[in-house]
């Protein structure tokens, strides 16, 4: 990880992976631990996470483009890099200023650096689930399961991002 001088992040035994699996179950400690993570490695950790994304979604679009063939995968594949790997980055930011925002109304505080290193490490966390997400909609295809699935995906997220952001955010 990070230098030890510059005081950034405790090395954890394993690396990510081990935190990635501690934040289904202990996230407020996992985003305690690397709340001094630089900003740059916080970039790093957002576009990992938008880099899973983006490969989870490849078994949906072959599928999709083997049943209508009238937009190719190369095609699909081309429209979900730019949604996935330059649009939902911007938006990542926004919401998490927005979020920070939005703290100022409570006596809870969470600031920019703090929100941004909730949201990103929350995505990062929800990847593992997204990779399932993908397989299950590319080998069965819209039905329980992928909701099932998806609605894992989405409560893992908000529970993650929510831990991330009790455990960052101050008492005014």
């Amino acid at each position: 990880m990070a230098d030890p001088e510059r005081g950034s992040i405790r090395r954890a035994p394993g690396g990510i992976a081990p935190r990635v699996l501690q934040s289904w179950w202990a996230p407020r400690r996992v985003v305690r631990g690397l709340s001094a993570m630089p900003e740059q490695v916080k970039l790093v950790v957002l576009m990992a996470a938008m880099l899973v994304f983006l490969i989870a979604q490849a078994p949906a679009h072959a599928r999709m483009a083997q049943l209508d063939p009238s937009i190719p995968f190369q095609a699909r594949m081309g429209g979900a890099l730019l949604a996935v790997m330059f649009l939902m980055p911007v938006l990542a930011y926004a919401l998490a200023a927005l979020t920070a925002a939005l703290s100022r109304l409570t006596p809870w505080r969470l600031s920019p650096e703090d929100s941004r290193l909730a949201l990103f490490w929350a995505l990062l966390a929800v990847a593992p689930a997204m990779l399932l997400a993908g397989l299950v909609a590319g080998l069965v295809g819209p039905g329980p399961g992928l909701a099932v699935v998806q609605a894992v995906c989405g409560a893992g997220f908000l529970m993650i991002w929510g831990a991330g952001i009790a455990a960052l955010a101050r008492r005014a």
